[in-house]
């Protein structure tokens, strides 16, 4: 079966007419020979190394600034350098946020009863929240919702001063999800007098669990925040509005320093500087593990086809940039330096960004960016349609079964589709649970998540070696190296020339793998 991409171009070309240039052709491009020299070996021995550097981190992990992760970037620049990439280490410095004991959440009265931590019945405490050790009243905020409006969310709950009653000052205060960004609902109680702020979820279909969300940034070294259940907020709130109200224990113990860590940027020699394609990839992994699928599947993938590129002597005719993002799991801000530290003439330069974050998850499935917007309601910036359809097509030539995911916001792409950059790639899954529909498709297994080691300390090397997590790296590395090929191989503009016009999403609820809002 001849290729989308393909038929486009032979149908213009024995016409000899058309109103509008096509956006792209891909030239017939043979990947063939490249996808054959990256092998499954060269990428697990990468994934080997990487799990050597967090064993020999004391932390166990490769947390971006720390050594797990410095010994990773040292590896990957050596070996682009050595493979003739011009390679530059770009620092910079983030707020890295450490938990150090098992945060807590009681209600003291009228009754006892103590939430569960780090429990999606309980709560978790947020990224860059601060410490304390308190109990007092729980004082709502006004513009609660109970019951739950209909979905898209209805609370504004602390995302104004007057949301804060005069009795805040001193208590805790309780706010529900919605509307705004975590950040400002904090800030508001902070500035209200609270001496703990409990988010709960809002109460909707898929809306209900405790989360994992981010401050953005360093809040107050006194005022803990955590993220509940809507269960636990409903009962609270139900509680609060009896006589004596109800009082609850919080307890969290955090530290947010300021460290240095470096993105590892390597170029090929040649190609057209003004046609750049961008492969990315994150470096770092979370405080919890050493990350091998997440993301060092990616990673290791990445760097792979980069060294096969340079073994069979490929002259790209448009130049290619490889990217090894640190910080991703601290809120994308890795990427997000990189981006800012764009000009708007090197933005327009960047024909597209490719993205590979975990494509090797042990219970996997195949997901490709939706960059129409088709499957997901959500589509990238002009082009990423085009980047969207070479992996379709890749896959359809192969017969693999294949499954949109949408952008949200939960990986590098996002600072790059922000300013307008076309932008796709592939994706194996995380914490979502794998259908049966899905397990007679890949195999595999029903109900457990696509990844169940996802931030956790299993994330292993021993934990991704295994039959489905290796046929996902084989299957989603081979069209990895096609459409980087491709893409460094077109004569064509990805998006025309409408390149670097600013059309992205950056009101996405997901900050990297953490909520915001």
């Amino acid at each position: 079966m001849k290729t989308k991409l393909f038929r486009t171009f032979l149908v213009l070309t024995v016409l000899m007419v058309a109103i509008v240039p096509t956006a792209f052709a891909d030239n017939g491009t043979d990947s063939s020979a490249l996808r054959a020299a990256v092998t499954v070996a060269g990428i697990r021995a990468h994934q080997q190394q990487f799990q050597n550097f967090a064993n020999a981190d004391p932390d166990g992990t490769r947390v971006a600034g720390l050594p797990g992760h410095d010994a990773s970037a040292a590896y990957v620049a050596a070996q682009a350098t050595a493979a003739g990439y011009t390679v530059t280490m770009q620092p910079f410095s983030y707020e890295l946020f450490q938990e150090f004991a098992t945060p807590i959440l009681d209600r003291t009265l009228p009754t006892f009863f103590s939430y569960p931590a780090n429990d999606l019945a309980g709560f978790a405490t947020m990224v860059y929240s601060g410490s304390n050790n308190v109990t007092a009243l729980v004082i709502p905020t006004n513009d609660i919702v109970i019951p739950p409006g209909p979905v898209p969310s209805t609370s504004n709950s602390g995302c104004e001063a007057s949301d804060f009653p005069t009795a805040v000052s001193g208590n805790i205060a309780l706010v529900q999800r919605g509307t705004c960004f975590f950040s400002v609902k904090a800030a508001n109680a902070l500035a209200a007098g609270a001496v703990g702020v409990i988010i709960f979820n809002e109460g909707q279909p898929g809306r209900t669990a405790a989360f994992g969300g981010t401050l953005g940034g360093t809040v107050s070294p006194t005022l803990p925040v955590v993220g509940a259940a809507f269960a636990v907020g409903e009962e609270l709130y139900n509680l609060s509005q009896q006589p004596g109200g109800v009082t609850v224990h919080m307890f969290t113990d955090t530290a947010t320093t300021i460290e240095v860590t470096n993105n590892v940027i390597a170029e090929t020699p040649g190609g057209r500087s003004d046609r750049v394609v961008v492969v990315g990839a994150h470096l770092d992994s979370v405080p919890e593990g050493p990350g091998i699928n997440d993301n060092g599947s990616g990673s290791a993938t990445i760097l792979e086809i980069a060294l096969q590129m340079a073994d069979l002597g490929i002259q790209p005719r448009n130049q290619v940039r490889f990217i090894w993002f640190s910080a991703e799991e601290a809120g994308l801000i890795g990427s997000q330096f990189y981006v800012d530290g764009l000009s708007n003439n090197q933005i327009k330069k960047i024909s597209v960004m490719l993205n590979f974050d975990m494509v090797g998850s042990p219970n996997f499935a195949r997901f490709v960016y939706d960059g129409d917007g088709s499957g997901t309601g959500t589509a990238g910036p002009n082009g990423s349609d085009v980047v969207e359809d070479v992996f379709l097509d890749y896959f359809a030539e192969e017969g693999l079964f294949n499954e949109p995911t949408a952008f949200d916001g939960r990986s590098d792409y996002g600072p790059f589709i922000d300013v307008g950059i076309p932008a796709g790639g592939l994706f194996t899954g995380a914490e979502v649970l794998k259908s049966a529909a899905q397990a007679a498709i890949y195999g595999g297994t029903v109900g457990d998540q696509f990844d169940p080691c996802y931030h956790q300390a299993c994330d292993t090397f021993a934990g991704t070696n295994t039959a489905l997590p290796l046929q996902a790296l084989d299957e989603m590395s081979d069209a990895a190296a096609h459409a980087v090929l491709t893409f460094a191989m077109t004569t064509s503009s990805v998006n025309g020339t409408d390149k670097g016009n600013g059309s992205g999403s950056p009101d996405f609820e997901y900050q990297g793998s953490l909520l915001k809002k």
